[in-house]
C-alpha cells in the first residue's frame, strides 16, 4: 500500500518557520512509528501571488484535492493590503476551504496545566480545559444571497441573508454527534432560535438528527448569547459545541483565549468522506502571519505542530500516536520550554521557534 500523502502549504510570515518545525515531527514518525507519509509542498497565499499572479493557482488547488491532508502555514500580510480583494492572500485560503467544501471547522480550546495562569480567567475555570467548537463553515450569513451595499431613498443600507438549508445543518450536525462519540458524548447546540427563523429550522433539525441517529449522545440547546457568557463564567461544563459560522465564528475566537494564546491553538476543516474513506480535510493553525516577527525565529511552532496531531486523529485514525504528540507538547511546556510569547516572569529567557521544535522531538524520543 502506498504511503497517505500530505500537501504541506507554508504560506506567508511565519508560516514557512513553524511549518520546518512540523517536518521535524512528520520525519520523526516516519523514522520512529512506521508512520511514513508522501509529502508534497507548495505555495499558498502572497507566496504565491509573488510568484504567479494568483494566491492560489488551479495546480495547486488539484493537488489539495487529490491528497489526503493539507497542512496550511498562515496567509497574509501588510505588503499585499494594496492588492485587489480578488487576489488578496485570503482568498487561496477560502478557495481551498470552499472548493474542496470543508463545512466542519474544529477548534479545539485545550487549557495545558503549564499554561492556566496565562488566561485572563481565574486558573481554577480554566485548568484542564478541554472542548471543541464545531463551525459550519461553508454557508450561513457569509454566503447567504441577496447582500451587497444598497441606495435606499437618501441613504445606503447593507445586506446579508443568514440562510441554511437542511442538508447543511444536518451534516455538520451529524459531524459534532460523531466527533462527540469520541470524547465526551455530549454536544451543546448553540443559535439564536428566539429570534431567527434560521435558529428555529437549526434546532429542529439538530433534534431530529439526534434523535433518528445519536439518541446515544447528551444533547443540549442554548443561545449563542447565552453560550458565550456560558464560555466565560464555567466554560468547562461544555464538550462539543455546534453552531452556525456566524456565531462559529465569534465563540470560538473567545474560546480561543480562554487558553492564554493563540500560538498554542490548532483547528481542521473537514468535508464529505473520499473514496478512501478519508475527510477531504485542511489542517491548520488558529494564529495568523505575524508579519511582525517573521524570519526572526520568535514564533511559537506548537499550534501547527498540534494541528499535524489533529491530522493523525481525524484523517489517519492514529488517534494514539495523535496522543503521543499532545503528551510530548505537554511535558515541554511542564517543564518550562517558553517561546516568546509564553514568557510570564521578568529574566525568563525564551527559545527560538526550531528550539521549541527540538524539545518537541526530545519529548517524544522520550516516550518511546
Amino acid at each position: 500500500m502506498s504511503n497517505p500523502s500530505l500537501l504541506i502549504l507554508p504560506g506567508d510570515g511565519i508560516g514557512p518557520e513553524v511549518m520546518a518545525e512540523v517536518r521535524k515531527v512528520i520525519d520523526w514518525f516516519g523514522a520512529n512509528r512506521g508512520l511514513a507519509f508522501d509529502v508534497s509542498e507548495d505555495l499558498v497565499g502572497g507566496a504565491a501571488y509573488d510568484a504567479h499572479g494568483t494566491p492560489l493557482t488551479d495546480e495547486t488547488m488539484e493537488k489539495a484535492q487529490e491528497v489526503d491532508a493539507v497542512l496550511l502555514g498562515a496567509v497574509g500580510g501588510p505588503k499585499y493590503d494594496v492588492l485587489d480583494f480578488s487576489v488578496k492572500p485570503e482568498r487561496g485560503l477560502l478557495r481551498l476551504r470552499k472548493e474542496m467544501d470543508l463545512f466542519s471547522n474544529l477548534r479545539p480550546a485545550q487549557c495545558f496545566d503549564a499554561l492556566a495562569d496565562f488566561s485572563s480567567l481565574k486558573r481554577d475555570v480554566v485548568a484542564g480545559l478541554d472542548i471543541v467548537i464545531v463551525r459550519e463553515l461553508t454557508s450561513g450569513i457569509y454566503f447567504g444571497e441577496p447582500r451587497g451595499i444598497i441606495n435606499e431613498g437618501n441613504e445606503r443600507v447593507g445586506i446579508n441573508t443568514q440562510r441554511y438549508t437542511e442538508s447543511e445543518i444536518a451534516r455538520v450536525a451529524r459531524s459534532a454527534f460523531e466527533l462527540a462519540r469520541r470524547r465526551g458524548n455530549k454536544v451543546c447546540s448553540m443559535e439564536k432560535a428566539n429570534v431567527m427563523e434560521s435558529g428555529i429550522l437549526w434546532r429542529d433539525v439538530v433534534t431530529e438528527i439526534h434523535q433518528a441517529e445519536y439518541a446515544d449522545v447528551e444533547l443540549s440547546h442554548m443561545y449563542a448569547d447565552a453560550g458565550a457568557m456560558q464560555l466565560c463564567r464555567w466554560p468547562k461544563q461544555f464538550d462539543v459545541i455546534v453552531t452556525d459560522n456566524l456565531f462559529g465564528d465569534l465563540l470560538s475566537d473567545a474560546a480561543a483565549m480562554l487558553t492564554g494564546s493563540l500560538g498554542m491553538l490548532p483547528s481542521a476543516s473537514l468535508g464529505a468522506p473520499m473514496a478512501n474513506g478519508r475527510p477531504k480535510a485542511l489542517y491548520e493553525p488558529v494564529h495568523g502571519s505575524a508579519p511582525d516577527i517573521a524570519g526572526q525565529g520568535k514564533a511559537n511552532p506548537i499550534a501547527c505542530v498540534l494541528s499535524f496531531a489533529m491530522a493523525l486523529r481525524y484523517s489517519f485514525d492514529q488517534g494514539d500516536e495523535a496522543t503521543r504528540l499532545e503528551a510530548a507538547v505537554e511535558k515541554v511546556l511542564a517543564d518550562g520550554v517558553r517561546t516568546a510569547d509564553l514568557l510570564q516572569a521578568d529574566g525568563e529567557q525564551p527559545v527560538s521557534t526550531s528550539e521549541m521544535g527540538d524539545a518537541i522531538i526530545k519529548a517524544l524520543d522520550a516516550s518511546l
